[in-house]
């Protein structure tokens, strides 16, 4: 399990969930990291589990990447500072279940920086020294909600949308280079997404849910292999194929059942 010995990985949104369980599979193959998220204090303890657990190198920052110059303050902490960043994980990011007219612009500005724009500049910043030395991965984390409009996450969908079709396009333009970037689009899944978003949902549907562990090893694994996108689970994969056959205005139908309270 030491395939990654020697390299560095960057995780966003690294203190919950499927960013921490991608810190979590990536320091069991031996790659040091940086750990990024606004908790200092989770992100501080996992550094010091993983590091006695693996043996390998943490660094913390706490950095909140909705803010218009985190991604040039990680970029500048890291490969600025002459550390080589061989994988980057984009996770960070967050939803809000509303009609889009009844959020707030603030909250909804937030999150499409966080979502869209913070990911897209680090992804920028990034791959550019990737592209350089040949080398590197970079995992974008999107949504099944890439495949539809959803109604009461709007701007959260979208902005899946926007991840899932502009990381096939950078594999795609990085193609004959050593660089590889994938897409990771989760189903339902065990985090606090629906806590900061307000959404709520009996518990015999939360049974169904997959683990962020399971969800992330999904994803390394993709990521690792070259693959350019990746659904997890099988069920999500077989749901989101057949949605090519369905009407677009029950498609959104659907998924708005399905994201409403």
């Amino acid at each position: 399990m030491s395939s990654l010995k020697g390299q560095t990985a960057i995780v966003t949104g690294a203190s919950s969930g499927i960013g921490q369980w991608c810190a979590r599979v990536l320091a069991e193959q031996g790659a040091d990291l940086v750990l990024v998220a606004r908790r200092l204090d989770r992100l501080e303890k996992l550094g010091a589990e993983l590091t006695k657990s693996f043996g390998i190198r943490t660094q913390t920052l706490a950095l909140d990447l909705s803010e218009t110059t985190a991604a040039q303050r990680l970029f500048d902490a890291t490969e600025g500072q002459g550390r080589t960043i061989d994988i980057l994980v984009n996770n960070a990011g967050f939803g809000t279940q509303n009609p889009f007219a009844d959020i707030g612009w603030e909250k909804t500005s937030e999150q499409l920086q966080l979502n869209v724009i913070a990911l897209t500049e680090l992804t920028w910043r990034f791959v550019r020294p990737m592209r350089e030395r040949n080398r590197g991965y970079i995992l974008n984390v999107a949504s099944i909600g890439a495949f539809m409009p959803v109604p009461g996450y709007a701007t959260y969908g979208a902005g899946k949308a926007y991840v899932r079709n502009f990381s096939e396009a950078v594999a795609h333009e990085l193609r004959a280079t050593q660089v590889r970037v994938c897409c990771l689009c989760p189903g339902a899944t065990a985090t606090e997404f629906l806590q900061v978003s307000g959404q709520t949902v009996p518990g015999w549907q939360k049974m169904a849910f997959m683990s962020a562990e399971r969800c992330a090893r999904i994803g390394i694994a993709a990521m690792l292999n070259g693959k350019r996108l990746v659904i997890s689970g099988w069920d999500n994969a077989v749901g989101m194929w057949l949605l090519r056959f369905l009407p677009r205005r029950l498609i959104t139908w659907i998924a708005a059942k399905f994201m409403e309270n």
